[in-house]
């Protein structure tokens, strides 16, 4: 098995400014932080992510509270960032933050403004 290329800091912190602004390195790790309007809300993040990751099998370590989820990335095996924590990473991105109903179809997305049904709290990159 060939070792994969890992990304020196400045590589990674140039490729997340340009590609992933939302995501930022810190200690050998990628990072993101999802806020969420509550714990039903942090829960169905944390099932996604882990859907995402089980199907790439590439495993991020995960933080969450009542209101947020963290996610960390790094190739445990090449003991740096490889191009799995940028492809996972943007893989997660474009989950977690699609919004319907920007996509112009008939798909609403959940109402934001009703804390029964409020969802993620979408960040503007």
């Amino acid at each position: 098995m060939t070792q994969e290329k890992t990304y020196s800091t400045p590589e990674v912190e140039a490729y997340l400014k340009e590609t992933l602004p939302l995501w930022y390195h810190e200690n050998g790790w990628i990072v993101r932080r999802y806020r969420t309007h509550s714990w039903k809300g942090t829960l169905m993040v944390i099932n996604a992510v882990g859907h995402l990751a089980e199907a790439a099998w590439h495993h991020p370590d995960i933080k969450a509270s009542y209101a947020w989820v963290e996610i960390r990335l790094m190739n445990h095996a090449a003991k740096g960032i490889t191009d799995k924590d940028f492809a996972l990473a943007q893989k997660i991105e474009d989950v977690i933050h699609w919004q319907p109903a920007q996509d112009n179809t008939a798909l609403e997305g959940t109402p934001e403004k009703d804390a029964r049904f409020a969802y993620i709290r979408y960040d503007k990159s």
